[in-house]
């Protein structure tokens, strides 16, 4: 391989530089280009409204985090949870915690001051190659994410995760049906087109 670079390495670096969203979040100043993918969720379906209490697990390093926080507005609330370090942000709690811990669903309360309006999950599981085996991984991390939402929203909440495309969800998509009143699939444009990515945008939390 090019210096040194494995092959894998050399293709990422090539889509980096040719990706117009990585240009674009260096230009506005956020932090990875996949605030783009929120910012494209929240214009279709109406996501984030100023005052909102938000939650965003596994936000580091902070794309989405920035996106909900000027959303949100100065009235709202922002708490960004992950088990790897993120740098502070203005207007928003980090706490580096794993939101699986005892204790996480109290201090991610005690720190937005009350039940939340919107659970964000940007999350993904390191790839290992084999697509069964990482979709099982994504789609067991979405489980466990809609379990810890429904466990802090507020009535009327709302539920954004990423899943990979394929099977295997008819659980989680039932589960989610009955605990509220509308659940989408969406993949934005910010999205890659070879990813397998799409998002599952779940709204109205019945309680």
């Amino acid at each position: 391989t090019a210096r040194g670079r494995p092959l894998a390495s050399q293709r990422w670096l090539t889509r980096q530089i040719n990706d117009p969203h990585v240009h674009e979040a260096r230009k506005q100043g956020y932090r990875s280009r996949a605030a783009f993918k929120l910012i494209q969720l929240d214009e279709r379906f109406r996501l984030l409204k100023p005052g909102m209490r938000v939650l965003d697990l596994g936000a580091a390093p902070g794309g989405w985090t920035q996106v909900a926080a000027a959303r949100a507005g100065s009235s709202g609330a922002v708490v960004a949870v992950d088990i790897l370090p993120m740098a502070p942000m203005a207007g928003v709690t980090v706490l580096e915690l794993d939101f699986l811990a005892a204790d996480a669903e109290q201090k991610v309360l005690d720190a937005l001051g009350g039940p939340v309006d919107i659970v964000l999950s940007d999350m993904a599981p390191s790839a290992t190659g084999h697509k069964q085996t990482d979709h099982l991984r994504i789609m067991a991390l979405c489980e466990t994410a809609a379990d810890f939402a429904v466990r802090v929203l507020a009535p009327g909440g709302a539920f954004v995760c990423k899943v990979w495309q394929g099977g295997t969800e008819s659980g989680l998509l039932a589960g989610l049906k009955r605990r509220f009143a509308q659940v989408r699939h969406a993949k934005p444009d910010a999205s890659r087109k070879e990813s397998a990515e799409t998002y599952l945008v779940a709204t109205g939390f019945k309680g």
